[in-house]
């Protein structure tokens, strides 16, 4: 019987033993791991490096600076008199230039002299607050309109900075980290640091740089805390509501890949923090955007303004915009939008692009041209004379002169409105005749603006930006506004729409997505994602009425009311457009001056196409001048841009 026992105990220090050795040894590290993660409380840093924008060869365009910058994390075992001690000694430690308002002063002395807040409330508030006809938010406002300027009195310099401070540690969320001072000077930086106070760290914040000034800094995008109506969102993607995100733009579109990782840091009992983790830079966008290309074209914008500003009946005259595209892949390669508000002063527009839209006229034409080829309403090849249609009811409209006989290329090159008209009554139903009567219905409407849909004007280009307008569709139904329509004198669109528009008809009806960003690296430069081009939609037409169309845009550039506009060297092709809008000269909401704006787009070579490129300028003259005269600003930017890009690249 002893040797059995002995057995036994011989056989439970052998399994103890084990599991000891298990414990220890085996399992040691993860079981530490495990002890650590439920006893020791980790944070994260204010920010990191986000991934940098580069240009297509590699230039930054925005990168990050480091700021020195003082952080608080309120603790949870940190009394109120330990917070307020912190808040002194940083007061005494760093400078600050803004000062505590009465309200901060306030809450502060409220804090530091609580049992004299107490006595500035009455029994009978009390009483009322006991029978909860009172809340506890009545009482603190009640003391805080009790405490007037002769009790603040007291404060010293010392104090006011104290509560400055302790202000700036108890904002917004309770587990949020607190930027007490950012840029601080070296000495305020290492002072702080050898103090070693309790929930104080000094990091380096980092915010945008950006190298090449204000230029494209509308399409970069800002970043900024998370806006409060997408925070439940952000917070199920699993950022933190204190972070750094991009909220418009690129830094919003690429979030995800530019935010990088945060340092976490271990919060040790002396309430100072030890890095447990280095943080990682975000990922680099590769834009195609060249920029010797972009800074070049916006010096020849400025002084094409500067010009234009000169000459007669331009007062409503302020910028233009610029958009060169690869016209095979939908890539921008520059994207310039300028407005002169002072003299040789300039503010960069390139937002423009993606959320403003213009009456554009006759460029649109050949989207005209596709839908009535489409629809069997073109006599091919046939001539016929301009003239003008009227309509009952309504003035009689025209050209812009008498152009002779016309047929489907030449309307084209000539831009006669009087072929367009034609062909909007017969998709109506009718042959045209003098003073006729008509009724259109939304069905010709809506054949239009599919057709144009086809061709990217009137819908989203697809390009890689947040909230991008289709610009504005016109309501009412009527002939005359149909007869609009054709002619680009009724629903508005974008440069950017214009863009993918006039790639489409080079591409014979293989309409691109637009895109602005190449690729995107990582630090080390390995390719994440690589951008390939796409196509959105092909317009059914036989190839045969596209090569109509491109010989028309071809003879507008070379021969007809494009001329000019691009040197017959380049074998250009494309079309112009004029169209009347009302500008709100005295900025009451109404617009009261009616002006031209003048579009022009175009690709080259015709038979290769390489670039494509949009050049729109409006207001650039008006009806109520005192000449006649009229300035070809359009022409001339247009002219000095193509002759730049395709001799350079």
């Amino acid at each position: 019987m002893k040797k059995v026992y002995y057995l036994f105990i011989f056989f439970f220090l052998c399994i103890t033993l084990f599991a000891l050795y298990r414990l220890t040894f085996l399992k040691g590290a993860y079981y530490q791991d495990v002890y650590d993660n439920k006893t020791n409380v980790y944070v994260e840093s204010l920010s990191t490096p986000r991934g940098r924008i580069l240009d297509i060869h590699g230039n930054v365009l925005v990168d990050n600076v480091g700021v020195k910058t003082i952080v608080y994390r309120k603790l949870n075992d940190i009394s109120v008199e330990k917070e307020m001690e912190v808040a002194y000694r940083l007061a005494n430690l760093l400078s600050f230039p803004e000062q505590a308002s009465v309200l901060e002063l306030k809450k502060f002395w409220m804090v530091k002299y609580s049992d004299e807040a107490k006595r500035l409330l009455t029994s009978e508030e009390y009483r009322l607050y006991e029978e909860r006809k009172l809340n506890s938010q009545d009482l603190y406002l009640l003391k805080l309109d009790r405490i007037t300027e002769e009790v603040l009195s007291i404060f010293s310099e010392e104090d006011q900075k104290a509560a400055y401070v302790y202000a700036l540690m108890n904002k917004g969320y309770y587990y949020d980290a607190k930027v007490i001072k950012k840029a601080v000077m070296e000495e305020e930086y290492a002072s702080v640091l050898e103090e070693k106070l309790m929930g104080v760290t000094n990091e380096m914040y980092f915010e945008r740089d950006y190298p090449y000034g204000s230029t494209l800094r509308g399409l970069f995008g800002k970043i900024g805390s998370i806006p409060k109506e997408e925070e439940s969102d952000y917070l199920r993607r699993g950022y933190a509501s204190n972070d750094i995100v991009g909220i418009s733009y690129l830094e919003k579109e690429y979030d995800t890949f530019l935010r990088g990782e945060k340092d976490t840091y271990k919060i040790n009992q002396d309430g100072t923090l030890t890095q447990v983790k280095e943080g990682k830079r975000g990922n680099d966008l590769v834009l195609s955007i060249d920029i010797a290309m972009q800074l070049g074209i916006e010096e020849i914008v400025k002084e094409q303004i500067k010009k234009g500003k000169t000459l007669p009946n331009t007062e409503y005259y302020n910028g233009s915009y610029v958009l060169i595209g690869d016209t095979k892949t939908g890539a921008m390669k520059a994207i310039v939008g300028l407005k002169m508000v002072g003299e040789d002063v300039f503010v960069s527009t390139e937002s423009d692009v993606v959320n403003s839209s213009f009456t554009v006229g006759s460029v649109v034409k050949g989207a005209s041209m596709a839908m009535a080829y489409q629809n069997g309403l073109v006599d091919v090849g046939k001539k016929i004379k301009d003239a003008c249609v009227k309509l009952y009811l309504v003035p009689q409209k025209c050209s812009y002169k008498s152009l002779g006989y016309v047929d489907d290329i030449t309307a084209l090159k000539t831009s006669s409105n009087y072929y367009q008209f034609l062909l909007a009554i017969r998709l109506a139903g009718y042959e045209y005749s003098y003073n006729m009567k008509m009724n259109v219905t939304e069905r010709e409407f809506s054949i239009y603006r599919n057709a144009f849909a086809q061709f990217g004007l009137g819908v989203e280009t697809g390009i890689d930006l947040p909230k991008e307008v289709t610009g504005i569709q016109g309501t009412k139904i009527a002939p005359d506004l149909l007869l609009n329509f054709a002619i680009g004198q009724y629903d508005t669109y974008t440069p950017l729409q214009l863009l993918q528009y006039i790639n489409t008809i080079a591409n014979k009806g293989n309409r691109m997505r637009l895109s602005l960003v190449d690729h995107i690296v990582d630090k080390e430069g390995v390719v994440l994602l690589k951008k390939e081009p796409e196509v959105l939609s092909t317009y059914a037409l036989d190839s045969s009425y596209f090569d109509r169309i491109q010989t028309g845009f071809y003879q507008v550039v070379n021969l007809g009311t494009g001329y000019g506009y691009t040197d017959v060297a380049f074998r250009p092709a494309g079309k112009t457009g004029t169209s009347e809008t009302y500008f709100d000269s005295n900025q009451d909401g109404t617009g009261d001056v009616l002006t031209i704006t003048n579009t022009y787009a175009m690709y080259a070579p015709y038979d290769d196409a390489k670039y494509s490129m949009v050049v729109i300028s409006p207001n650039v003259n008006h009806y109520e001048g005192k000449t006649d005269y009229f300035a070809y600003i359009n022409r001339y930017i247009s002219r000095a841009v193509s002759d730049y890009v395709f001799t350079n690249y």
